[in-house]
């Protein structure tokens, strides 16, 4: 039994497909798991603003790694990634279909793959640069980098501004690029797939789950985390700083352009089936996986 995987950007509607496609696969006699790979939705207390699924969504398919961590935790990708083969190599003892969903492209890469991820920092320098980054802001630290890795890193990324500045001043070499990973590191047999839209499409369903987000309890999410002192990751959910300043405008554009970015990453990756669901239902791009799922593991 091969795990799936499916990909892509925010709003294109992960979660919709893969219980449209667990649904199939239970026709079929299978037991299929949802393992979610999104570095948000693993927070406790976050759900709204993280777009996790519902409790509705939950009961029509078991969804692992959701909302289990306190957000004053910090969390990372290799924490996660123990979790993560655990929890798949349990479902695949077990006989059941892992069906990993996300749109946190290292998560994914963690999920399915053993990354050659770094180790910790030394608390001391983590508090250090998360105060400078409060004082000089991010841009002023992205200059001190050595040039190279600078180049690679966007002047406005807090996280990954942070991350490279901590590594750089604990003399932690950071992990080598590349996004091979896809054949033979991953660690069990995938049908990996991408899920894209039509850029205006896709911006019109951005705006209108911001819009939801907005109007419903988000913002009370962040306020609540901020005040109970919400870690540095838990603070990178896209729109957790626009909600706490009451800018959705903000946060309608960073939601955009990663959006792009997960796109862009998207179609670098190897051996990744591609499905453009503009206009199209998710029982109908359900089937197309299903049977995508069929004929690789018919080779």
């Amino acid at each position: 039994m091969k795990v799936l995987a499916l990909f892509g950007p925010t709003a294109v509607g992960k979660t919709g497909i893969a219980i449209a496609v667990a649904e199939r696969l239970r026709e079929r006699g299978e037991d299929p798991v949802a393992v979610n790979c999104d570095s948000i939705q693993v927070y406790r207390g976050l759900e709204v603003l993280s777009a996790a699924p519902d409790p509705e969504q939950r009961e029509r398919l078991e969804h692992h790694l959701l909302s289990f961590v306190d957000p004053g935790e910090e969390f990372s990708a290799g924490r996660y990634a123990e979790l993560a083969h655990a929890e798949i190599d349990s479902l695949l003892a077990d006989g059941r279909r892992p069906i990993v969903v996300g749109g946190t492209g290292l998560y994914l890469r963690a999920a399915l793959a053993d990354l050659d991820l770094r180790p910790p920092v030394p608390p001391e320098i983590r508090g250090e640069v998360e105060r400078e980054l409060d004082q000089r802001g991010p841009a002023a630290l992205h200059a001190e980098l050595d040039a190279e890795l600078a180049a690679g890193v966007d002047p406005n990324d807090r996280k990954r501004v942070a991350r490279f500045t901590e590594l750089s001043r604990a003399g932690i070499e950071p992990a080598p690029a590349g996004d091979g990973l896809w054949t033979a590191d991953l660690r069990h047999p995938t049908v990996l797939v991408g899920l894209s839209m039509a850029r205006g499409q896709l911006g019109e369903r951005i705006d209108d789950r911001v819009d939801e987000m907005v109007a419903s309890a988000a913002a009370d999410e962040a306020r609540r985390a901020a005040a109970a002192g919400a870690s540095r990751t838990a603070r990178a959910a896209l729109g957790f700083e626009d909600l706490l300043d009451g800018n959705p405008r903000a946060m309608k554009r960073a939601h955009r352009q990663y959006a792009r970015r997960q796109l862009t990453w998207m179609r670098r990756m190897e051996d990744v089936t591609v499905i453009d669901r503009t206009g199209r239902n998710d029982d109908d791009v359900a089937a197309e996986i299903v049977q995508l799922l069929e004929r690789e593991e018919a080779r």
